[in-house]
């Protein structure tokens, strides 16, 4: 059955005394049961925020303070350098470092991303556990199905649930899952007193992704597969980063130039961003990332086309480098 949309913003109170749901801010019943089941396939306590951004965020701002440092995974997702960049004005620094290693000493939030997009790189879970900070881990490139960091020893889980839990590209949305009580307390404190709260209608389309999850990431791991294979052999392909696991990968052709003509010469895969979605895109990061990576990389998110017609427009389009 598919659960209810309360679009309600208010409950009636129960002779006086305030009920489960009271104001949609600190709750609500489609937002909860969402928040269930996906704290239910991490293995923690969930709850949704208005979008990834506005998740990662909330976990810096809730869980440090000024002057406190977050070792933050080279090569993660651009977005989340920017986002601590910008708390940098409130005090919180971030020193990089490489991921496939242990995080360094003396920081207060170790942030890993498995896999890292769009380098593809995969954490050293075990040194960033012994670590005595707090450990982060993103994992919207694996979804729950491929790694559950929580119990990799990392305290806190983040998703842009934007991309592959909802997986249909018309909803805007973000988690966060602690496996100690008292994080998802405090993340749930902050999130009702600063309001990045999600509408019930997002979260309902969150569950109807969740129900095909699993069929999704399935279908985009095999075609994933196939397109790295042809990629590695291809003659204009120089770098393919593929982990093995679901539908992101990236590589590089001979330069900018070169970038360009592949992704705007593709037309059963889309020329646009994100990733995670039912249906094939690619783009060029450098147009958003700059120098941070090489000037040829293109980031592919394999949807639910046929693997064999994904690979036809590939190629036609790698003729063009």
């Amino acid at each position: 059955m598919s659960t209810p949309i309360d679009r309600s913003t208010t409950w009636p109170y129960d002779e006086g005394e305030p009920g489960t749901f009271t104001y949609s801010r600190f709750g609500s019943p489609t937002v909860a049961e969402a928040e269930r089941r996906l704290g239910a396939l991490d293995g923690g306590e969930a709850l949704l925020f208005a979008s990834g951004a506005a998740a990662c965020t909330s976990v810096v701002l809730a869980l440090l303070s000024p002057g406190q440092v977050v070792a933050l995974a080279e090569g993660a997702y651009y977005g989340t350098g920017v986002m601590l960049g910008e708390l940098g004005r409130w005090g919180v620094e971030t020193r990089e470092f490489d991921q496939t290693g242990a995080p360094p000493d003396g920081v207060d939030l170790v942030w890993l991303e498995a896999p890292s997009n769009p380098f593809l790189t995969m954490p050293d879970f075990e040194a960033a556990a012994r670590n005595p900070a707090r450990v982060v881990c993103d994992a919207t490139a694996a979804t729950p199905l491929h790694v559950r960091p929580l119990e990799l020893g990392c305290d806190v889980v983040v998703h842009s649930a934007t991309k592959y839990l909802t997986g249909h590209d018309d909803a805007l949305l973000g988690s966060v899952t602690c496996g100690r009580p008292a994080d998802a307390e405090r993340l749930r404190e902050f999130r009702s007193r600063t309001g990045p709260v999600p509408d019930a209608d997002t979260a309902w389309l969150l569950l109807r992704g969740l129900t095909t999850l699993e069929v999704r990431v399935e279908r985009q791991t095999a075609t994933a597969t196939v397109i790295s294979e042809r990629l590695r052999a291809h003659p204009a392909v120089r770098v393919v980063r593929y982990p093995g696991f679901g539908g992101l990968l990236s590589f590089d052709v001979a330069d900018a130039e070169a970038a360009r003509r592949v992704e705007t010469s593709t037309t059963l895969i889309r020329n646009m961003t994100s990733l995670g979605g039912v249906t094939s895109r690619i783009e060029a990061r450098a147009r958003w990332e700059g120098k941070r990576v090489p000037p040829g990389l293109l980031r592919l998110s394999v949807g639910l086309e046929d693997a064999d017609g994904l690979w036809s427009d590939l190629e036609h389009a790698l003729t063009e480098a």
